[in-house]
């Protein structure tokens, strides 16, 4: 497969982003679409969609009329200054809402519910409504008994037959009940799929994926499903198993799951992994011909870069900032993109249109094992905690922390829980069993020396400047093969010190795909001529870009960041003035759109 090599001067990110700042909002597409007939809720569902002062519990209309220009000036800024000193960009200053930047996102209305889609299919996530007020959430006594989750593959029998129980009789609860399975899955589509705005902003998406929202949510989400099967079998020691797939001994699809005619069995998952085969953390729909040894390896080369090496900041990964007013999908996590989504992919069928149940946000939590996955997904949040940032509050931003959600209870009561409430497991009372995480010594290890590494940069560097390409030609560019082109550095031979409060993150701009399936790429740095054979083992591989749904009907664009820090010592480039840098598609993308690439820094 041959490479496009596009000269590093063919481009500026500047006009690039200079047009998407002058964009107003997108508008909802599924605005135009039926919406779903639901009944009225409750004074106090229609009071939360109302912005509240923070400092206090009262109600506070915010609207335009009341807000001074002066003072929609300083929010318009107070975000601008917020997002460059990100490195992000602003996506416009006026539109629908705009008094609401810089405030945390509110709860959705769910008497405001919109059909959710997937491609052509329209689907019905829509909630049950309560006619009960709803409840602020409270964490739980300290004295109520600890939760402790065990990993999936030491559970015993008795164990399995408390799990197999709840999850039966969460299934045969009516599906008017919130509690039930079915509308307990409807929660994951209703959050994910574009059914709800966010509260008090109609016509501005509320999405939980691709931002900072994502561990927190399904942090919240997991844990009340965890309740509900705990109540629905009469014990409060209850913990979800969590696939630990991040160990040798987790690497394969759980058999209790495989089992038909069990609570726990759905006939909608990949045949080809069912039975057999180590999980593939970054699989892409085509099963590499590696051994189980190899495949291992090279799983616990991929968690390192995940969490020890993209995870230096909180941004990394868990995600980039989403507030009230801004569009969605700001940028993913590292965690997000890998394993979260490879192993949806994995486990999906891959017979089925959308790689249903668990390869797609709108059917994914029809499945069982989504919950033992996301609390895997969970663990790692807390294992990052523990061993990367050595702290509890990651974002200290009152946006990100006051940022609420509404999810059922055990009582199949209407609660409203906070970011801030969640972010330590003994807040809410359970624990993991302690394991094993042998990723986090496995450092992938560079396929070039570094004095080849070096001369290939110096190469690349000849031949784009001889190159006679007009760059306002290139961008967008289209990404239907691999591309390989110099991006500049701005800092090079930083001090320990330097690389210590800044990381420098390569910047993947302007993703846009067209088919609504889901689309992966992977970048390497200075990568040898046959990179195709490169994996996440290799320190030339920086990350990738996956999402399922990239190609939504909304058709957002996207942004990569990926940290770079560690990467361009590993290959003996600190010095060097420029990467190579190269994007090899890997699935769906077919006249996918890349905006741009530059090179940024980070505070950690």
């Amino acid at each position: 497969m041959g490479i496009l090599t596009i000269p590093s001067s063919f481009y500026s990110h500047t006009s690039f982003l200079n047009q998407r700042r002058s964009r107003l909002p997108a508008k909802r597409a599924h605005l135009l679409r039926r919406p779903i007939s639901c009944q009225t809720l409750s004074e106090e569902l229609h009071c939360s969609q109302i912005f509240t002062n923070t400092n206090t519990n009262t109600n506070t209309n915010t609207n335009t009329n009341t807000d001074s220009k002066d003072e929609a000036a300083m929010k318009i800024d107070r975000r601008k200054m917020l997002m460059i000193g990100l490195g992000g960009s602003l996506h416009g200053a006026t539109g629908v809402a705009r008094q609401a930047i810089g405030y945390p996102i509110q709860a959705p209305d769910f008497s405001h519910c919109q059909t959710a889609s997937e491609g052509p299919k329209q689907v019905n996530c829509c909630l049950p409504l309560s006619s009960s007020p709803i409840i602020e959430f409270k964490r739980p006594s300290i004295l109520s008994p600890l939760r402790v989750r065990p990993a999936a593959q030491f559970v015993g029998k008795e164990y399995l037959k408390k799990y197999r129980k709840a999850v039966e009789l969460m299934r045969a609860l009516p599906p008017d009940d919130p509690r039930s399975f079915a509308t307990q899955a409807k929660i994951h589509c209703a959050y994910c799929n574009s059914a709800f705005d966010q509260g008090g902003l109609p016509g501005m998406e509320l999405q939980v994926h691709n931002s900072w929202l994502f561990l927190p949510f399904h942090r919240c989400y997991i844990y009340f499903h965890e309740r509900i099967l705990g109540h629905l079998i009469g014990d409060q020691t209850f913990g979800l198993p969590f696939w630990n797939w991040d160990s040798p001994a987790g690497m394969r699809l759980p058999t209790f799951y495989d089992e038909v005619g069990t609570s726990l069995y759905d006939p909608l998952r990949d045949p080809k992994h069912r039975k057999h085969g180590v999980v593939d953390l970054d699989h892409s729909l085509i099963d590499d011909p590696l051994s189980d040894s190899q495949q291992i390896s090279q799983n616990l080369k991929l968690m390192y870069r995940v969490v020890m090496t993209n995870g230096k900041t909180a941004e990394l990964f868990m995600g980039m900032p989403f507030r009230a007013g801004d569009n969605p999908n700001p940028g993913a996590g590292s965690l997000e993109l890998l394993p979260h989504g490879a192993v949806h992919l994995w486990t999906g069928d891959r017979a089925q249109p959308f790689i249903e149940n668990m390869g797609t946000f709108y059917s994914a939590a029809r499945d069982p094992i989504f919950y033992a996955h996301h609390s895997n997904i969970d663990r790692m949040w807390t294992v990052w905690q523990k061993h990367v940032v050595k702290k509890t509050i990651t974002f200290n931003d009152a946006d990100w922390l006051e940022t609420a959600f509404l999810l059922y209870d055990e009582n199949a009561q209407l609660v409203r829980i906070k970011v801030k409430d969640c972010l330590d497991t003994t807040w809410l009372r359970y624990t993991y069993q302690d394991v094993r995480n042998p990723w986090l010594n496995a450092r992938p290890t560079p396929k070039v020396r570094r004095s080849k590494a070096k001369a290939k940069v110096a190469a690349a560097e000849t031949a784009t400047a001889t190159a006679t390409v007009n760059k306002e030609k290139m961008f967008p560019l289209t990404l239907s093969s691999p591309v390989s082109t110099t991006v500049k550095r701005p800092r090079v031979k930083r001090s320990k010190e330097e690389k210590k409060a800044e990381v420098e993150v390569l910047v993947v701009d302007g993703i846009l795909a067209v088919k609504e399936k889901p689309v992966k790429f992977d970048v390497y740095v200075n990568a040898p001529n046959d990179f195709g054979r490169l994996g996440p083992e290799a320190s030339e591989f920086a990350g990738c870009f996956l999402n399922p749904q990239a190609g939504h009907e909304t058709r957002h664009r996207y942004t990569l960041r990926l940290n770079i820090t560690d990467l361009v010592d590993e290959i003996g480039a600190d010095g060097d003035g420029t990467i190579t840098v190269t994007l090899v598609p890997r699935t769906y993308t077919e006249n996918l759109e890349i905006g741009a690439l530059w090179i940024e820094f980070l505070s950690t």
